[in-house]
């Protein structure tokens, strides 16, 4: 359970790589829309189910958290912030969610976790922010309000568990993505028209490039990650999303031949050490699971 909630921080660490070298520039709302809805959908037909009663709400809410609110604010954040900034601004996320969990599910967070994310958090800065950086006021505003979105999405994730009235968790946790993702990419959709105008005719890497996002970074990706969103404790899930930036960085050294300085490189090392340890003592709970039945088209 563990290592496969440590999978999507990884997949998600490739996403500037790919928007940089494959995506139509300047459409970061149609990247979130085209990102999300076909994943969503495709989840949705795969697990052949729509929402009932209360889910209705759920869904709409979390999928405007967790995927939604969340991409059209990163975005901002990306357009107006150094890349180094927003994400030492994201790394906060494991004490915003330790925060929301105490209030909302009574969870206390282990001290080891608390200090793993202060770690990491120095660990991000470390490998990422630049002496250079701008502070740009709505730019931060818009970073921290994604990083609150999410959090408050993996809170009510894990308290609200997955939908009943499946025969197996997996196909309840494919419907519960599916059904985030549509929500939210029914919210992204129209912003994207509105903001960005008319989408540009897609070349062969415009295509490559959606649908690795939209198949392996997001439906792929949300599947693992809402797994463990509704089975482990929400801060320490929140940790692995520390591993993105790593990630990251091994690309752009990889892929862009981008220099990695002996600081960064010990950034790096920090925040893996403070993700292992943060992480290690993850006690599994018992998959949380409403009572309400999905009921299959």
């Amino acid at each position: 359970m563990r290592n496969m909630t440590a999978i999507p921080p990884l997949l998600w660490g490739s996403t500037y790589l790919v928007t940089t070298e494959l995506l139509p520039p300047g459409r970061p709302l149609l990247a979130g829309a085209l990102r999300a809805l076909p994943a969503g959908l495709l989840l949705i037909a795969v697990a052949r189910a729509r929402p009932r009663g209360a889910w209705w709400w759920r869904s709409a809410l979390l999928g405007t958290l967790n995927i939604g609110l969340f991409f059209a604010l990163l975005f901002v954040a990306a357009y107006r912030l150094p890349g180094g900034v927003a994400a030492v601004l994201g790394a906060l996320g494991p004490f915003v969610v330790a925060g929301l969990a105490f209030g909302l599910l009574g969870q206390r967070p282990a001290r080891t976790v608390l200090l793993a994310g202060a770690a990491g958090v120095a660990g991000v800065a470390l490998l990422v922010l630049r002496s250079e950086a701008a502070l740009d006021p709505i730019g931060l505003a818009a970073a921290a309000g994604g990083m609150v979105s999410m959090s408050l999405g993996t809170v009510l994730g894990r308290r609200w568990g997955v939908p009943g009235g499946f025969a197996h968790r997996r196909t309840a946790l494919l419907a519960l993505t599916g059904w985030q993702l549509t929500a939210g990419g029914l919210l992204l959709a129209p912003a994207a028209l509105l903001v960005e105008g008319v989408p540009p005719v897609p070349t062969g890497g415009n295509v490559a490039g959606f649908a690795y996002l939209s198949l392996v970074g997001t439906a792929g990706a949300y599947v693992l990650w809402f797994r463990g969103v509704t089975t482990l404790p929400p801060a320490q899930v929140t940790l692995f999303g520390l591993l993105s930036p790593v990630v990251a960085a091994a690309l752009g050294w990889l892929a862009l031949g981008q220099s990695l300085s002996a600081g960064q490189l010990a950034g790096a090392a920090v925040v893996l050490v403070a993700v292992l340890i943060g992480t290690g003592s993850v006690k599994v709970g018992k998959p949380t699971r409403s009572l309400r039945p999905a009921t299959a088209p």
